[in-house]
């Protein structure tokens, strides 16, 4: 079973978000790099761009695929994990962890309610595997 952390929200895409104040960080889940297996390179934006809610920010290279990244808010990139330039396996090593991805300053904080419990993304993950 993958690890699901109960202090993160989650899209159905499988990015996880953990909320601090108006800054949100952004990764992909455990369940996710576990699909994708070994993690070969990470396409992020810069900082100052704009991400829009449920809308492709990246994406991420595995051996088997290539997949977009799907932004949980709406909102501008104030940092970018670059780390994973030299070191994009730190997602499949810690996903929740080292292997975070950007860091968005939320526009809405009322977008936060669409997202995934840690509950309910535990069933769409059984309900996927």
């Amino acid at each position: 079973m993958a690890n699901v952390p109960k202090d993160l929200l989650y899209t159905k895409e499988h990015e996880w978000a953990r909320v601090e104040g108006d800054i949100v960080t952004v990764g992909i889940t455990d369940y996710a790099q576990s699909q994708l297996s070994d993690i070969v390179y990470v396409e992020l934006p810069e900082v100052g761009s704009q991400v829009k809610a449920m809308e492709p920010f990246g994406t991420v290279e595995a051996v088997k695929a290539v997949s977009d990244l799907y932004s949980p808010v709406t909102g501008e990139v104030v940092e970018v994990n670059e780390r994973l330039q030299d070191e994009p396996d730190l997602v499949n090593k810690d996903p929740y962890g080292e292997g975070w991805m950007i860091k968005v300053k939320i526009a809405d904080p009322d977008e936060l309610k669409t997202l995934l419990s840690p509950e309910d993304y535990e069933k769409l993950i059984q309900e996927e595997a």
